[in-house]
């Protein structure tokens, strides 16, 4: 499986809300992180749950890919992501654009970073 199509299928599995699909295409020690700062979501556990409470939160969360970028070991996304109304009582969301950056690593994604 190509690079792109690996991060298309991350995409397919968090807008079904699979959480345990998402990390089966990242390294054990993969994180989700902002560009160039924090990291939100370390390791594939921590992503899973991550992932997990975030779908509790926002069950008609979608992320939909507006553009596409690859070069070498990278795959960028522009994405316009929808989360709908929270399971908390939280404000709505306003939806919103944010560029993600894929790296990968023998084939599987080591790193997101979301520039937003």
């Amino acid at each position: 499986m190509s690079n792109l199509a690996t991060a298309e299928a991350m995409i397919a599995a968090y807008n079904a809300q699979d959480a345990d699909l998402y990390v089966s295409y990242m390294t054990d020690d993969a994180c989700e992180a902002n560009y160039r700062g924090a990291v939100v979501r370390e390791g594939k556990e921590g992503t899973r749950s991550g992932l997990k409470a975030a779908f509790a939160r926002w069950p008609q969360n979608k992320a939909e890919i507006v553009s596409r970028e690859v070069t070498d070991n990278y795959v960028m996304f522009r994405e316009h992501v929808t989360r709908g109304p929270a399971t908390d009582g939280s404000d709505l969301v306003v939806p919103f654009d944010v560029v993600a950056v894929y790296s990968f690593e023998g084939g599987k994604c080591s790193r997101v970073e979301f520039i937003r």
